[in-house]
């Protein structure tokens, strides 16, 4: 690990945050706003399809689950 710090000009702290944040955020991750936009323009969805969602949508709040 100090080696590799040492290559990179930086402490072994700040290489292990910045290994760290390679793994956490990879930077060919997938955006999840983006892939569903791709999949709604895939699919021909339109606004007006949105909205009749939108209307059939249940509105009541989910149970909260119980780990009793």
């Amino acid at each position: 690990m100090k080696a590799r710090a040492k290559r990179h000009n930086r402490s072994a702290e700040a290489e292990v945050r910045a290994i760290l944040e390679e793994v956490a955020l990879p930077e060919k991750r997938l955006h999840m706003g983006d892939v569903l936009a791709a999949l709604g323009r895939e699919v021909g969805l339109t606004n007006e399809d949105v909205a009749v969602l939108e209307q059939a949508r249940d509105r009541i709040p989910a149970e909260p689950m119980r780990f009793e």
